[in-house]
């Protein structure tokens, strides 16, 4: 099974790019933590999806140490004269996470999991999102999909604002929706987000949608769907907007395209949204390694 990584981001709040920024005692980025887990829990394939201005450095210093683990391949994240036709000609923002998965389709064959480069998303996520996949999918036209969700509380920083989806799901764990939340902070024991310049209450027990999605290749087809329908609505930010992969797999469930069942795990997620997070994530992976968790002298040894 492939693991896909969305590695395009650029990385702005953070001041840097935050893929290839050291964390583990031993030198390892986050994304070396997550191939680990998925090593472990039976991936044969990864694929980074990057800017291809960045494939040198990305190679050099990620893609080279893992080849020896599993496979891996990179897509780029571009836009076609088509898409480009219809966004500005200065526009740098990358269009999304449903736009860069779209571009790694001729590089994914099977059954496949998404997950962001700069989440640690815990060991569990990887083998439940495997498990789902394999046993409810069997032909190429099944589309049981999957998601990882987490209790929103232990997906937040003390730094500032995040961006969630919010999921709705029946008693079952059968997703309902997603509702893209673009600022989420702390309130307390719980959180509250921006809408329309006023902050509303948010249950720290929500589930969380942190990207780590399991999919089909069926899912290409809502993509290219909503993909297009967002680059004709006139009313999106033509600078800025984005096109959200849980927005996409939330419209294709209420379509009756797919059916999506969401994965809670009790894992704390962490990761460096903002440069005063970093000190706290190497306290973590310290953390796991002394308790044994993950190799104290290195992952790739």
């Amino acid at each position: 099974m492939t693991l896909v990584v969305l590695a395009a981001g650029m990385g702005s709040r953070y001041g840097g790019l935050k893929q290839i920024d050291p964390v583990g005692p031993s030198g390892e980025f986050i994304i070396d933590f997550s191939v680990y887990d998925a090593v472990r829990a039976g991936y044969d394939k990864v694929v980074f999806i990057i800017k291809r201005e960045n494939y040198d450095v990305f190679r050099s210093t990620i893609g080279t140490r893992l080849e020896h683990a599993i496979k891996v391949d990179y897509a780029f994240q571009e836009l076609n004269a088509e898409q480009a036709a219809q966004l500005p000609a200065d526009r740098t923002k990358p269009l999304g996470t449903a736009h860069a998965l779209l571009c790694a389709r001729d590089k994914i064959s099977g059954n496949f999991a998404v997950i962001n480069a700069d989440d640690y998303y815990g060991v569990d996520a990887f083998r439940i999102a495997k498990e789902y996949l394999d046993a409810h999918n069997q032909t190429d036209e099944d589309s049981h999909f999957c998601m990882v969700g987490y209790k929103l509380a232990n997906t937040l920083t003390e730094n500032g604002s995040v961006s969630r989806g919010i999921c709705e799901a029946t008693e079952d764990g059968t997703l309902l929706s997603i509702a893209e939340r673009t600022k989420i902070r702390v309130a307390g024991a719980d959180a509250e987000y921006l809408e329309e310049d006023v902050w509303h209450p948010l249950s720290g027990d929500s589930v969380a949608s942190m990207n780590f999605f399991g999919f089909t290749p069926k899912i290409f087809e809502p993509i290219v769907t909503e993909l297009d329908k967002f680059l004709k609505d006139e009313t999106i930010d033509r600078m800025k907007g984005e096109c959200y992969l849980p927005i996409v797999t939330s419209e294709a469930v209420k379509q009756g395209l797919c059916d999506v069942k969401v994965l809670v795990t009790p894992d704390k997620w962490f990761g460096v949204t903002y440069q005063e997070d970093r000190p706290t994530v190497v306290e973590n992976f310290k953390k796991l390694a002394d308790a044994g968790v993950y190799p104290a002298d290195g992952l790739w040894k």
